[in-house]
């Protein structure tokens, strides 16, 4: 198979589909893949690196589209690359369509089969192509939400971890999965006083396991929302329903009465957001202000750490790579119904139910299809 790698081009995206390393596997497997010369540089790996690894380099992202049985990405196709996406390719990469009708109707168009990271499962029910990047995005939300509190960005400047007489900011979590696991471990790192708000007692427990008192767990309602959303400095959204738009937990009537020069994280943007007044920012232009609070909503987090999110993210990635460019997207699917779980758009069928409900699309069952 021959196996398409282009440069991200969603804006401040550094991460790439596939690092040296992986290449190097594919052709050990046979493949060929066709590299754009410049996918690398975001973490530091030259063409030349590429090509050490048995790729072939391409100057244009339309060959590349062109030739390729099998694009790999991280981030969603942007309009000008749907438009070059044909019926009869794969593409395999993050899409979070529920959201994003416009992607979706654009994927639906090109007759491309679509496989998205973040609705592949695992046999303990986790995403696991999802948990790299909410690890990094949960361990930046409390980088991004210390840095906006203070003064000089916006925030109504207190220090995450107070000092000695003066108390520590109040750090509320929603959702006590991967992103919310991860933030409280930096922010009870930096002296936080932090809450996390889960609807499953079992995530609580653990959270206890990990931390133990050092992280205040409550049980999730929607007084408990409202109660410590409104004392909170900093408040941290990891809400995630796989592939299905985000629940708006905190209304704008929350936000309202917020602390002015509070902030929040909207770590589950990718899926919609689950704060009401949240919309998708960039890492060019990462906040803006709803009634005094600072809103941070970066769709692509981990993008800012670009060498540590690409590997990481390539580490769960290839063995599914791998799969469908050595059986072919149908026996690779058949062979692992959580593999199967990700095919979200097959030549124009929705094939994951949750988009097709948000989105208003008839839902067709992806194992009529294999």
């Amino acid at each position: 198979m021959l196996i398409g790698v282009p440069k991200e081009i969603k804006v401040q995206e550094y991460r790439v589909g596939m690092t040296p390393t992986s290449v190097r596997e594919a052709v050990a497997h046979g493949h060929d893949v066709l590299v754009e010369r410049t996918a690398g540089d975001g973490i530091g790996v030259s063409a030349a690196d590429y090509e050490a690894a048995g790729a072939r380099i391409s100057d244009s992202a339309e060959q590349i589209f062109a030739e390729a049985d099998m694009i790999v990405k991280v981030k969603e196709p942007q309009a000008v690359e749907r438009k070059m996406l044909r019926k009869g390719q794969i593409l395999f990469t993050y899409l979070h369509l529920a959201p994003d009708p416009e992607q979706t109707k654009d994927l639906v168009e090109s007759g491309a089969t679509c496989i998205a990271y973040e609705t592949v499962t695992q046999k303990n029910g986790g995403l696991p192509l999802l948990a790299p990047m909410s690890e990094v995005a949960g361990r930046l939300s409390i980088q991004a939400g210390a840095y906006y509190l203070e003064k000089a960005h916006g925030g109504h400047g207190v220090l995450l971890g107070g000092v000695p007489g003066v108390d520590p900011a109040k750090v509320v979590i929603i959702g006590g999965g991967m992103v919310g696991r991860h933030a409280a471990h930096i922010a009870i790192g930096m002296g936080a006083h932090v809450w996390v708000i889960d609807r499953n007692v079992d995530v609580l427990r653990d959270l206890w396991g990990q931390f133990g008192r050092t992280v205040n767990s409550v049980y999730s309602t929607r007084d408990a929302i409202e109660r410590h959303v409104l004392e909170a400095d900093l408040v941290i959204g990891g809400v995630l329903i796989p592939g299905a738009a985000a629940p708006k937990l905190v209304t704008k009537e929350h936000i309202k009465a917020m602390k002015p020069g509070s902030v929040i994280v909207d770590v589950a943007i990718d899926q919609g957001g689950c704060f009401e007044t949240s919309k998708a920012t960039t890492h060019d232009d990462p906040v803006y202000v709803v009634d005094d609070v600072v809103h941070y909503c970066v769709a692509n987090m981990p993008g800012a750490v670009p060498k540590t999110s690409a590997y990481a993210l390539n580490n769960v990635t290839l063995p599914f790579t791998l799969a469908i460019a050595d059986k072919g997207w149908k026996q690779a699917l058949r062979d692992d119904l959580h593999l199967m779980n990700g095919l979200n758009v097959h030549e124009g069928h929705v094939t994951y139910e949750a988009v097709a409900k948000d989105l208003g699309y008839d839902y067709v069952d992806p194992n009529t299809l294999v």
